[in-house]
């Protein structure tokens, strides 16, 4: 009897325990290294006992973890607390009333501390009209990385204009004369990634989607230059013809395998070709910012992840602490070692700890520094759209730049001017 009585004690013990934590649970996509967060997750759970936190990984890319919680925040579903959102996001989910704005858990001063220890752009990416809407994870740019063995082999030094990668591409695939090797891979699928590759040959122009009070500036000219430069790529046949099925991680995967001379790509895939068991490209790949345009300047994209609380989660405050801590220097430095994710705070780009595994970061502040953002706008899902589908549609030949222009630049003047 008396192991009874102490089995039931124990039962009850445990019973109350676990109905007096607070769960948690955290959206990431399948792109954002989910094996990485559980670790970081666990840490923080090992030091609040009190909580569990649970994950939940969702679409591979920017735009298929949109739809699905846009279903998700559309109808106040409150089984998410924590969403990982992009950098565009955060102006929409402030008009969308998606996210739980973190200005009434830090005073004034303590807001203005924190923030100041941010790299600038992602202070600034997540205050919307004087609220803070999230709070940085990673940051990120496009990079260009390289074949290095290749370029060496044919003594050849990192590309820093489009006409050398063309030059090099070209010489590298003739005298290789290997089918399964391409020239210079970039984003053509119509996903978010596709908004950089369109926005890059414009900002490397001096040019951009609104000038410096707002106000829509991107001309038709400059579009239809943009468009064709990605067409020229394939009519040289530097880039194989079907582009417009790339995605971003289509890409890194290719070039895993050793199928890509050059490639765009976001920071996380340096993590990949180094430590991925199938990678046929450890040790072979270098990384350098992306290359300017003749008669133009060096231009990246700004990439990143930012932390925000859904307004509909039932432990905002709980969540918040956990926000705290995801976006901390200790949290930045583990997915800057494990994930090859770039860091949100300048100094850890000296670590030396995070600099023995990624020794190009030593390079990278100055091209995250200078990345430029797309477009914030609460509107900015129909933005993406009117680039991305055109753009797809050039590349694939539907529509000739001039008409992809066109239809772009139309759509967006309509977008900002209300319509």
């Amino acid at each position: 009897m008396k192991k009874l009585f102490w089995l039931l004690v124990a039962v009850l013990v445990i019973s109350t325990a676990l109905a007096q934590q607070t769960r948690l649970r955290v959206f990431v996509g399948g792109q954002q290294r989910p094996d990485v967060m559980r670790k970081i997750l666990d840490i923080y759970q090992q030091r609040n006992p009190g909580v569990r936190v649970e994950i939940e990984v969702g679409g591979a890319t920017s735009d298929q973890q949109q739809q699905y919680l846009t279903t998700v925040l559309a109808s106040r579903d409150p089984s998410i607390d924590i969403i990982l959102i992009d950098v565009i996001r955060p102006a929409q989910y402030l008009a969308s009333r998606w996210a739980d704005t973190l200005d009434k858990y830090l005073p004034a001063a303590s807001r203005q501390n924190l923030l100041r220890q941010y790299l600038p752009a992602y202070s600034q990416a997540n205050v919307i009209n004087g609220q803070l809407v999230a709070l940085p994870a990673f940051a990120d740019a496009m990079f260009l990385y390289y074949r290095a063995d290749l370029l060496e082999k044919y003594n050849f030094k990192p590309p820093t204009t489009w006409d050398e990668a063309i030059q090099q591409a070209q010489t590298i695939l003739q005298r290789e004369n290997n089918p399964n090797l391409n020239g210079i891979g970039y984003i053509g699928a119509p996903i978010e990634g596709t908004v950089c590759t369109f926005l890059l040959p414009i900002w490397a122009a001096g040019g951009d989607v609104t000038n410096a009070q707002g106000q829509f500036s991107l001309t038709v000219e400059q579009a239809q230059r943009s468009l064709q430069f990605w067409v020229s790529l394939m009519d040289r046949r530097v880039s194989p013809p079907n582009m417009a099925e790339k995605p971003q991680d289509t890409i890194r995967q290719e070039m895993q395998a050793g199928r890509w001379i050059f490639g765009t790509l976001f920071a996380y895939a340096w993590n990949r070709f180094q430590n991925d068991a199938d990678s046929q490209v450890k040790g072979k790949i270098g990384v350098v910012p992306l290359p300017a345009f003749a008669g133009g300047r060096q231009a990246s994209c700004l990439g990143g992840w930012q932390w925000a609380v859904s307004d509909f989660s039932r432990n905002k405050a709980q969540a918040h602490r956990l926000v705290r801590f995801l976006s901390s220097p200790e949290v930045s430095k583990i997915l800057a070692i494990d994930a090859s994710n770039l860091p949100v705070f300048p100094a850890l780009y000296r670590d030396a700890d995070i600099l023995r595994v990624n020794p190009w970061f030593g390079q990278a502040l100055p091209v995250v520094q200078a990345a430029r953002a797309r477009p914030q706008h609460p509107r900015y899902a129909e933005i993406s759209e009117a680039i991305r589908v055109n753009t797809n549609q050039v590349l694939a030949r539907q529509k000739t730049p001039e008409q992809g222009a066109r239809d772009i630049v139309n759509r967006l003047q309509a977008i900002y001017s209300g319509r």
